[in-house]
């Protein structure tokens, strides 16, 4: 089977939006200790549940058909014990998630944890006799529940709240370690001794094991005023001392997500030594003497651990200790790299345009990925430690083989002061003249778009069904084109990156491509943001959507969850000591010049972008007449585009649609 899976390949019928629900998205995967069997969640839309479900499954490296191991509801974090017997799992559906484990061979599954806020993803000691892992820890203590609705709301940070748990109360993740049942204890058992090893007002990330199995290493904010300084460092903490002081290891003034071992002596962190705007790097920290070393200084590209809506893997160890695999994202799409330890030049092992790395796992020389294509929304691949000879080992798309995925057609435009920017255009190939076409600007600003098979903007496929014309364009502040490209919107929000969608506009009406009378743009998120600031300085517009905008860089900053680093790292300075570069770039400071049909579509427990941010542009428009709809969704944070309820993400892509058909609507309908 080829990498490109079962979807969407020869004719066959249009995408549609209710589509969503066949969607089965495969997620990082795990690579059993032998190199054949490969642990992965698959993500799917239940229209019945209204939301994400997961479930384990099970694909082999030597060809044989793939099986579902786990029934869900939201089975995820698969990592199997160093003996290759088990597999540790992080199981949510009820709100609270908790650990699991499950017995290979038999299928036996026992319940871990139980408990009162949760706990993170698993990590095996080196024995495979205990497990790490990440748990909410309650710091107000006095038999105060802690998720109370009526409970009062107090903060003395400004790390109080985060998109998806809008209020944080006293709530803290800290390291816990547990023993693991042996095979011999009775079935049914439904907890194991959790250990606590930290405490304190901070967060701790999940943790690594040391080689010999003694200490964990992790990043946290423990500064008082980190919240302020905006920094996190790397720490150690014994496992069996009585003493579970962490000690600070390497840089305390930069901002670093992520670390694990690679000796007993060195560490390898992600993130910055620093706190300004910039790429992340994989960093070789020296536990003795706090030296670090950038090893992908001269790739000039950010490493990607994966997150949602940016897609990528944690780092891992391979070739005896020698290697290091990692992701970076490259024109767009997150690729798979190589790196001896000691230093060197990065080797691309999995890459090519419209290809994108969203997990990876490997044991001893087999890689196990899930790679997204321009005809595939996702499959576990495998290849060798060379990155050759590639195979597919599923086929969730064969439920979507009747539909015909339209690819993107990947395009470079000049821009009048010399830049460069790439994009793509989806269009029916057969179609001939102008169209009308929708610019759809992606978030960020740091994001990026890319040729593979979209399951999040379903109406692009459904517009160029109707004889549309999509483009997408990586701007200035685009990941994947290097640093200086990714900081150009410093303190320039807008200024610096509106040429370089106009402008390609501009070169698709004199191509006959586009209709310049027929003209819509959306977004999402800083994609938000750019709508709107489009449509307060250009005229050509017909149609706008604008997805949890931005339009008040001053209020934003001060009530957004990541309001000082908008400030700090985007912006340039403080909001309250000097408002004019904040009023000068926000899209509300030009509302008054605004006569673009825009409709508002906006999560209204969304912490990032927060909902203030659309009703003001909302009512101003409303008040000056244009032609204006604000949409809220209950309950929905700002990630709910990715990962929210069925009903809310059916809804948005169907409204888009909508929109902008009625006030840019082709001449003609095509022939159905």
């Amino acid at each position: 089977m080829s990498a490109e899976g079962s979807s969407g390949q020869g004719c066959g019928r249009a995408l549609r939006v209710d589509d969503l629900y066949a969607i089965e998205t495969p997620e990082q995967p795990a690579l059993a200790p032998d190199a054949i069997r490969i642990v992965y969640p698959v993500a799917r839309t239940d229209p019945d549940a209204d939301g994400m479900r997961r479930r384990l499954w099970m694909a082999f490296a030597d060809g044989r058909d793939p099986r579902p191991l786990t029934p869900g509801p939201d089975d995820s974090a698969p990592a199997w014990s160093p003996d290759g017997t088990r597999v540790a799992f992080v199981r949510g559906g009820d709100g609270i998630p908790q650990l699991w484990l499950l017995t290979v061979d038999t299928g036996r599954l026992d319940r871990l944890t139980e408990l009162p806020f949760g706990a993170g993803r698993p990590a095996w000691s080196p024995d495979g006799h205990r497990i790490a892992f990440v748990a909410g820890l309650d710091l107000g203590g006095a038999g105060v529940d802690a998720r109370d609705a009526h409970r009062p709301l107090v903060a003395d940070r400004l790390d109080f709240q985060g998109d998806g748990e809008p209020w944080r109360h006293t709530i803290r993740s800290h390291l816990h370690v547990l023993e693991v049942p042996g095979a011999e204890a009775p079935e049914g058992v439904p907890t194991a001794p959790v250990r606590r090893l930290t405490h304190g007002d901070w967060d701790a990330s999940a943790p690594s094991w040391s080689p010999d199995g003694t200490r964990l290493a992790f990043t946290a904010a423990m500064d008082p005023d980190s919240d302020l300084l905006r920094t996190r460092a790397v720490y150690i903490v014994p496992v069996d001392s009585a003493d579970n002081t962490p000690d600070v290891v390497g840089p305390a003034n930069g901002h670093l997500g992520s670390v694990q071992w690679i000796g007993n002596g060195t560490l390898l962190a992600g993130g910055r030594t620093d706190t300004r705007t910039g790429h992340d790097s994989l960093w070789r920290i020296e536990i003795a003497s706090g030296d670090t070393a950038d090893l992908t200084a001269g790739l000039d590209r950010s490493i990607m651990r994966g997150s949602v809506g940016y897609p990528g893997a944690p780092p891992q160890l391979v070739d005896d200790g020698r290697t290091i695999l990692f992701c970076a994202r490259d024109r767009g799409c997150t690729h798979l790299f190589a790196i001896p330890v000691a230093g060197g030049t990065p080797r691309l092992l999995i890459g090519g345009a419209g290809r994108v790395v969203a997990g990876m796992s490997a044991a001893g020389d087999r890689i196990a990925v899930a790679l997204t294509t321009p005809r595939s929304f996702g499959e576990i691949v495998v290849t060798d430690g060379t990155g050759g000879d590639e195979r597919a080992c599923t086929s969730h798309g064969a439920a979507l083989a009747d539909v015909e995925i339209r690819e993107r057609v990947e395009r470079y435009f000049d821009i009048s002061d010399g830049t460069r920017v790439h994009g793509w255009i989806l269009r029916d190939p057969a179609a001939s003249g102008p169209q009308p076409l929708l610019l759809d600007i992606h978030g960020g600003p740091h994001n990026a778009w890319n040729g593979t098979a979209d399951p999040v903007h379903l109406y692009h496929q459904v517009l160029v069904d109707r004889g549309w014309t999509i483009l997408v364009v990586n701007p200035r502040g685009s990941d994947g084109y290097g640093e200086a490209f990714y900081t150009a919107t410093f303190g320039a929000w807008g200024r610096a990156d509106a040429q370089d969608f106009l402008e390609p506009l501009d070169q698709l009406v004199a191509e006959g491509i586009a209709d310049p009378d027929r003209l819509a743009v959306t977004g999402y998120s800083y994609g938000g943001f750019m709508t709107c600031y489009l449509t307060a300085h250009d005229e050509r517009f017909a149609a706008a959507v604008t997805g949890g905008p931005v339009v008040d860089l001053v209020s934003d900053a001060g009530t957004c969850d990541e309001g000082l680093y908008l400030s700090q790292a985007e912006i340039g300075g403080s909001w309250w000591s000097d408002p004019e570069p904040f009023r000068r770039l926000s899209p509300l400071s030009a509302v008054a010049q605004v006569g673009t049909p825009t409709l508002i579509l906006q999560g209204n427990d969304d912490a990032r972008c927060p909902r203030g941010q659309a009703q003001q542009w909302f009512t101003a428009l409303r008040e000056r007449r244009v032609p204006a709809r604000l949409v809220l969704y209950p309950g929905a944070s700002h990630g709910f585009v990715f990962q929210g309820r069925a009903s809310h993400r059916v809804d948005y892509n169907e409204r888009v649609i909508d929109w902008v058909e009625r006030f840019a609507a082709p001449a003609a309908a095509p022939p159905s």
